[in-house]
């Protein structure tokens, strides 16, 4: 476990080589490629194996695992704080082993696994960290000791290890603490709520396939890994938007994951941005065990930007709100940050202005037919237009869009007719020009009252990226497109994912439309498509693919279908969420999804 506080490796030793449980903290100094271990303070957890850990806000958190000699499924959350090795409390949360576990937004969030009866489990567990005082301050139990103590620490250790013949010759020592050996343990402090997903077209089967799970933008991400017992179109990657906890599927198996090869470990930057998966090819000969000092042999990379996810840098996910947040801002700059939300006052500002731009007018473009052409020239001309078919003025700042913009600077620069005029034409949509010079000016394309309202904006947004070679603006337009991707959009998402030379977006909102078409042929959208785009779309279909009636799909769960609540519960996973309930624990209001469809909360 990496922590950037202390720039080293934190390492939770599981076993000795006598296969005992242990609770040793060991770290690695990158920087100086040097292993110590700290003096550890405050009662140890139990020693365990196979558990998860994550490292917020200078405390590594531990969740869950295996221990004791009957190798029991813990249910404990505690933590260390990095500051002053002093180990928390153990309190109770919820008993996994081999899960994953992370921090977004204030919360632990932990997602698969095994429960207590060994069963795969697809429920995902939070538990609120904010405005918990017992996860804020630093541990009572154990008070830091002298430079010298602490130097002395290893010192006594070593002496203690000699002593005891039990703990083997690893040449380190358990760190020196007493151990939390009581069994009856209090819930942990925070609102702990639990949400299970039954059903559904896109929802994480968790026992097929090799799963390996990461956290990126505000999102979970599962990688469904081709198994011996799972057919390779079952293989997927998944994300679970947090905001609203609804899973799509980002791409299949087939388009990522060569069968002739197993992968065993799944890393990811620290950005979010990038993944690697670790493994190695099948042989054959080996009745497809592989061969094992190969193990680790072949890296499959995949660039996670590809598929519309921001990654994790705060300039990134401060300047956009996720999921059902975004739908539903009302305010004007609710999701802008303090110089954006400056900027935007002064975006379309006649007093300062020093430059107008124009654009066609949107009552002259309904078969949408501007963008396609202005995309194949690739060009900015004056207006020479009818009067007719330009939009209105927009009034900006020369000075903004020169340090934005690198296509305006350069024609700025040149001293272009436009640099004489004042005055610049851009031969696409009203509205997708001024939701372009709004980003400009915000760096953001979030929904407002009176910006980037319309799917077709964003879209029209891309192609402008592609357009001028703006790398930022299309990972936020594919971010937006593929995560509010609806009935009424899809068919010009598709068009212009195609124009914008997006093959993945393209695909995934053509599949969308084959899905849905009975109600995709029936919106405006589609009616706007040019005849030629019309005739693109029907030849996406199979070759051998059919229209089938709504009863038919909804049976198959095209239509999104799954009922509500699941099944086959254990009566151990439903005792421990009635202890919860009467803990008094509250549902988040904000995520409100006890109605939607495939999933039930606890």
């Amino acid at each position: 476990m990496a922590s950037s506080h202390l720039e080293a490796l934190i390492n939770i030793q599981t076993k000795n080589e006598h296969r005992e449980y242990l609770s040793d903290i060991i770290i690695y100094d990158i920087k100086t490629s040097h292993w110590t271990q700290p003096g550890i303070r405050g009662p140890l957890p139990k020693g365990r194996a196979r558990h998860a850990a994550a490292v917020h806000d200078d405390k590594l958190y531990i969740v869950g695992g295996l221990s004791g000699t009957e190798t029991v499924a813990l249910d404990e959350i505690c933590f260390l704080d990095l500051r002053t090795w002093t180990w928390s409390r153990c309190w109770s949360f919820v008993p996994r082993f081999d899960h994953s576990a992370f921090i977004w937004d204030g919360r632990i969030w932990v997602y698969g696994g095994l429960g207590p009866d060994y069963e795969r489990s697809g429920d995902i567990w939070w538990l609120d960290l904010k405005g918990s005082p017992a996860f804020k301050s630093v541990p009572a139990l154990g008070r830091p000791e002298s430079p010298q103590a602490e130097r002395a620490a290893p010192a006594r250790s070593n002496q203690a290890h000699q002593q005891n013949a039990n703990t083997g010759s690893t040449g380190y020592t358990a760190n020196s603490s007493s151990v939390q050996r009581g069994s009856s343990k209090s819930l942990a402090p925070g609102a702990i709520t639990s949400v299970r997903f039954a059903s559904g077209p896109d929802t994480v089967a968790p026992a097929a396939g090799t799963h390996f799970h990461a956290y990126s933008s505000g999102a979970l991400l599962d990688f469904t890994t081709p198994a011996g017992m799972v057919r390779h179109s079952e293989c997927n990657l998944s994300s679970l938007d947090l905001s609203t906890l609804q899973w799509q599927k980002l791409i299949s198996g087939p388009d990522i994951f060569d069968p002739s090869y197993r992968w065993h470990y799944c890393l990811v930057n620290e950005d979010g941005t990038k993944a690697w998966l670790l493994g190695c090819e099948i042989d054959q000969t080996e009745n497809g065990l592989g061969n094992l000092e190969e193990y680790l042999s072949d890296v499959l990379p995949l660039d996670l930007r590809r598929y519309g996810l921001l990654g994790d840098d705060p300039a990134a996910l401060s300047s956009e709100s996720f999921g059902r947040r975004t739908a539903s801002t009302t305010e004007g700059t609710a999701s802008l940050s303090t110089l954006s939300s400056d900027f935007a006052g002064m975006f379309d500002h006649r007093a300062t202005s020093d430059f107008i731009v124009t654009a066609s007018n949107d009552d002259v473009d309904d078969d949408m037919s501007t963008t396609s052409a202005a995309t194949e020239n690739a060009t900015i001309s004056n207006a020479h237009d009818e009067v007719n078919q330009t939009s209105s003025s927009i009034h900006v700042h020369s000075l903004i869009l020169q340090a934005r913009w690198p296509h305006f600077q350069r024609l700025y620069n040149s001293e272009m007719a436009e640099f004489h005029t004042k005055k610049l034409h851009i031969p696409e949509p009203y509205s997708v020009v001024r939701a372009f010079l709004y980003y400009l000016y915000t760096d953001s394309i979030s929904k407002q009252p009176d910006q980037c309202t319309d799917l077709d904006d964003v879209a029209g947004m891309l192609v402008l990226a592609q357009m001028y070679d703006i790398p930022r603006l299309r990972l936020l337009c594919l971010n937006r497109l593929s995560r509010e991707l609806d009935v009424e959009h899809a068919a010009v998402i598709w068009e212009r994912a195609g124009i914008a030379q997006d093959a993945w977006l393209q695909q995934r909102a053509a599949t969308y439309c084959m899905t849905h078409w009975g109600r995709v042929v029936r919106t405006n959208g589609f009616r706007q498509l040019s005849r030629r785009s019309m005739m693109e779309l029907c030849v996406v279909v199979d070759e051998e693919g059919r229209v089938i009636g709504g009863e038919e799909l909804e049976v198959i769960g095209g239509l999104g279908g799954g009922k509500v609540g699941a099944a086959g519960s254990s009566s151990n996973e439903g005792s421990r969420r009635r202890a919860v309930s009467q803990a008094g624990t509250t549902v988040d209001e904000e995520n409100d999804v006890q109605d939607d469809e495939g999933m039930e909360m606890s």
